[in-house]
């Protein structure tokens, strides 16, 4: 593993007082990594939007279904995960090194909780290699120049933006930041990412009220978007059948019917 980006004010940011999006989603998940105001934050949330937690798990299973595809049928060894979130059972390094021990993953969050965790729990097969970083979304060119010191930025890069560019509000600023990583990797690199929508062809009619309620009670803010302006963030690229669709059906095992207002895709750099 590469030597640690741990910063030692890490934990002097952390504020268990308010909710924090990465403890509320690892409640959600059945995570033990949380505290009462996320409980109690994310019991209400899902009080006005009950499927909120299967959202949830839904975003994490396409998490795997999405590396197992890129490693195991299109040869990817590179990740770079942006917004990484608490570490729970079957990160992205772990699903892809157990497919190809030479992978190289770089986590990237800026959550004070996920980097004390992520120093001790993101550790990955000697083969590859696995560091994590302390940056911003909002700050592409700093993740992109960091990860250069794991990754070989001219060799094909899984780029992972799973519900990440809900909390960019602006949405050409949003569009902005995919197009800067995306166009500092090679043909052949793929985007990731899901995101959350009001769109009610996925039943998205609660998710506004929901996040009304979460901008004013805990932190950070976040949006939800239309197909079509998610769609905006591959312009460009090739979308991998079946294209944009509720994460939950993105690949899913036949018979699978849930659908859940979380839009995922992944798409190639042709």
């Amino acid at each position: 593993m590469s030597e640690s980006h741990t910063p030692p004010s890490g934990s002097a940011r952390l504020n268990t007082g308010v909710a924090h999006n990465a403890r509320v989603w690892n409640y959600w998940i059945g995570g033990k990594d949380n505290y009462e105001v996320d409980q109690r934050v994310g019991d209400h949330v899902a009080s006005i939007n009950p499927v909120v937690r299967d959202i949830a798990r839904a975003d994490r299973d396409f998490l795997g279904r999405a590396v197992a595809y890129l490693t195991g049928e299109r040869g990817v060894r590179q990740f770079l995960d942006i917004g990484t979130g608490l570490p729970t059972a079957d990160n992205t390094h772990e699903i892809a090194q157990r497919i190809a021990p030479d992978s190289r993953i770089v986590y990237v969050d800026n959550d004070p909780i996920v980097l004390v965790h992520a120093r001790t729990l993101l550790t990955g097969a000697s083969q590859g290699a696995t560091d994590y970083i302390d940056a911003d979304v909002h700050d592409p060119d700093a993740i992109l120049e960091r990860a250069a010191g794991t990754l070989d930025l001219t060799r094909p890069v899984a780029v992972m933006m799973l519900g990440i560019l809900n909390f960019v509000l602006d949405t050409d600023k949003a569009r902005d930041i995919v197009r800067r990583i995306m166009a500092s990797v090679p043909s052949g690199s793929f985007l990731v990412l899901t995101h959350p929508t009001f769109d009610p062809e996925v039943g998205g009619e609660l998710q506004v009220p929901a996040m009304e309620f979460w901008n004013e009670n805990a932190t950070p803010p976040i949006t939800a978007r239309s197909a079509a302006d998610i769609a905006s963030f591959v312009e460009g690229l090739e979308l991998v059948g079946p294209g944009l669709v509720s994460c939950s059906q993105w690949r899913a095992a036949p018979g699978s019917d849930l659908v859940v207002p979380q839009y995922g895709a992944v798409a190639v750099k042709p």
